[in-house]
C-alpha cells in the first residue's frame, strides 16, 4: 500500500510527504494532557524476511503508533533518559511529549504514562501561535532543555527535567545559524555532559547554504564553540544525531525522491574528532529504504541496555499525513 502511494505521488508530479496531509492541530494544550497511545508490534524490520542483521546494527524490534489525541504525530526530536524507559519528545505541531517506553529486553511493546503540552515562549503565549511550531530537533542536559525551531532557526532552553507547561528562553546562536535556509535548518542536536567539550551542544542543519552541500555543524558554547563540517554522503540529509556511551556521536540521516519513496542512513563518528574547523567522514552503520518497515525516520536515541550494548531508538515524523505513519525501531550496535 505504501509503495502505491508512493507511485501515485510521483505520477501526480508532487512528494508523498504533501499527499493526503491533515492540518496540525489548532487547539494546543497550555497545560500537560494526558494522551492515549496505541501500539502494533513490528515484527521483522524487512518484511517477510527472519533476517535481524542489517549493516553494522541487529534489529531488536518496532512498532507502530496511533493515538486518538489529534495532536499526536509530526514526531521530530526524541530523547530517552539513561535508564532506557522515560522518554521526551518534540513534535512538529509545537508539543512536547513525555511518558515511558515499555519494553520486553530490548524490545519495545508500547507508550504509557504520555502526556502532552504545548512549549510557551518567555511570555507564556503557545509557541505555535508566534510561528514557532516546528520543533525539529531536541537535547536534554541535567538542569534544561533545549530546543530548535527550524523555520526561524532559533534555539530555545525549557527548565528541565520536566518542561511541560513551563516557559522558555531565548538562546544567542551564531550567526551562521541565522543563515541557515528557510525549512532547512538545524535538525539535530546533542548536549555533550562531559569531555572534551562538557556542557556544549553539538548542532547539524539539515542541508548546507546550497542543495548537495556538505552538512553544517556548529559548537555552542562549551571549552571550544564554532564550526564544523560533516561532508555530505550520497543524496543524505541530516534529521536528528544522539550521543553513544562510549564517546560516539550517531547522525540519523534521510533522503526523499516521488519515485523512489524514503530512505535512511545511519553514520557514526568519533566524538573526540568534532571541534573547531573539522571536516569529518564518519562510518556508515546502516542503510534502508522502502524495501524495510521505515517511514520518515526524524528522531534518534543512544542509550545502553543490561548487557551493556549500545541501543539506538528511532521514531518517525509521519507529517500529519494519512500516508505516513508513526513508528519507533529500536536496533543494536554490533560493532
Amino acid at each position: 500500500m505504501r509503495r502505491l502511494a508512493v507511485s501515485l505521488a510521483a505520477a501526480a508530479g508532487v512528494g508523498l510527504f504533501a499527499v493526503c496531509a491533515l492540518a496540525k492541530p489548532d487547539a494546543l494544550p497550555r497545560e500537560p494532557v494526558a494522551v492515549e497511545v496505541r501500539a502494533a508490534p513490528i515484527a521483522t524490520f524487512r518484511p517477510h524476511s527472519e533476517e535481524r542483521r542489517f549493516g553494522r546494527l541487529e534489529f531488536r524490534g518496532g512498532m507502530r503508533l496511533s493515538s486518538p489525541f489529534a495532536g499526536f504525530g509530526g514526531l521530530s526530536g526524541f530523547v530517552l533518559a539513561p535508564d532506557g524507559t522515560n522518554f521526551l519528545a518534540v513534535t512538529d505541531a509545537g508539543l512536547f511529549l513525555k511518558g515511558r517506553l515499555v519494553t520486553e529486553g530490548d524490545r519495545p511493546i508500547g507508550l504509557t504514562d504520555v502526556t502532552a503540552a504545548a512549549m510557551l515562549d518567555e511570555k507564556g503565549r503557545i509557541q505555535a501561535n508566534q510561528g514557532r511550531g516546528d520543533a525539529e530537533a531536541l537535547a536534554v542536559a541535567p538542569d534544561a532543555v533545549y530546543v530548535t525551531f527550524e523555520d526561524i532557526n532559533e534555539l530555545w532552553s525549557y527548565p528541565g527535567p520536566d518542561p511541560l507547561g513551563k516557559t522558555g528562553v531565548p538562546v544567542p546562536v551564531p550567526p551562521a545559524v541565522k543563515r541557515l535556509r528557510n525549512n532547512l535548518g538545524l535538525e539535530a542536536l546533542v548536549y555533550v555532559p562531559g569531555p572534551p567539550m562538557t556542557g556544549a551542544l553539538i548542532a547539524v542543519g539539515e542541508e548546507g547554504a546550497r542543495a548537495g552541500d556538505d552538512l553544517p555543524g556548529v559548537i555552542i558554547g562549551g571549552p571550544r564553540p564554532g564550526g564544523f563540517t560533516i561532508r555530505k554522503s550520497g543524496a543524505f540529509n541530516g534529521t536528528d544525531a544522539a550521543l553513544g556511551p562510549r564517546g560516539d556521536f550517531y547522525l540519523l540521516e534521510r533522503h526523499f525522491t516521488p519515485a523512489s519513496g524514503v530512505s535512511m542512513q545511519i553514520r557514526r563518528f568519533p566524538l573526540a574528532d568534532i571541534r573547531p574547523g573539522a571536516v569529518l567522514e564518519g562510518d556508515i552503520l546502516l542503510t534502508a529504504d522502502m524495501g524495510h518497515e521505515i517511514d520518515n525516520m526524524e528522531g534518534l536515541s543512544a542509550t545502553v541496555n543490561a548487557a551493556g550494548e549500545t541501543i539506538l531508538t528511532l521514531v518517525s515524523d509521519d507529517n500529519f499525513s494519512l500516508l505516513q505513519r508513526t513508528i519507533l525501531l529500536r536496533f543494536a550496535v554490533m560493532d
